[in-house]
């Protein structure tokens, strides 16, 4: 089994404006006065590569805790896309996509609200891609609504350099937060080495 690590290093990945810069604070070091060591991380739950939950723009959407594991876990599609993609391309796309599907456009690839609305009415459990964000910076709401309220799972922020399009599995799960809207998470792309 090949695994591809596709989440970014959570002190170094770039910071969505507006949001704080994560910070790593020693408490404790091995020394003279502890035999260990010990520390504290302060970040936002968006930092790096994370998942948003419904609650993130819908006050009635769940929260990260509340979430099926079924839509961090299973079979993925990888699609490399280049700008924003419509509800026509979103129609074409999904009948040859797995219930989780991954945007691979070099930071820059996002969803228009009628993309959103076909994820919406469709059986996809997770929309991923490597921007910060799935909608594009001129309509930030809008996207994310329609996903929140269809209970899509969105992952952000992911680290897709050298992967292929095609199909993996998918393991990308949320830390057990209740109320939050969000989550960072480690995110694995799996597959069978080429010839098994």
């Amino acid at each position: 089994m090949l695994l591809y690590d596709i989440s970014r290093e959570v002190f170094s990945a770039p910071v969505y404006d507006g949001d704080p810069k994560p910070t790593l604070k020693s408490l404790k070091t091995i020394g003279e006065d502890s035999m260990y060591n010990l520390s504290s991380v302060s970040l936002c739950n968006h930092t790096g590569t994370h998942i948003d939950a419904p609650l993130h723009f819908d006050e009635e959407g769940a929260d990260i805790g509340a979430m099926r594991l079924s839509h961090f876990c299973g079979k993925c599609t990888v699609v490399t896309i280049d700008g924003i993609l419509t509800g026509e391309d979103m129609e074409r796309l999904l009948p040859h996509c797995h219930r989780r599907l991954i945007i691979h456009g070099a930071g820059k690839a996002y969803l228009s609200v009628s993309a959103a609305r076909v994820i919406a009415d469709s059986k996809l459990l997770l929309i991923g891609t490597d921007a910060l964000s799935i909608a594009p910076p001129f309509d930030e709401m809008m996207p994310h609504l329609e996903l929140a309220r269809a209970g899509v799972a969105v992952l952000e922020g992911l680290f897709l350099e050298g992967i292929e399009d095609g199909e993996y599995t998918l393991a990308a799960f949320p830390l057990k937060m209740k109320g939050a809207e969000a989550s960072p998470c480690r995110a694995v792309l799996m597959r069978e080495p080429k010839g098994y």
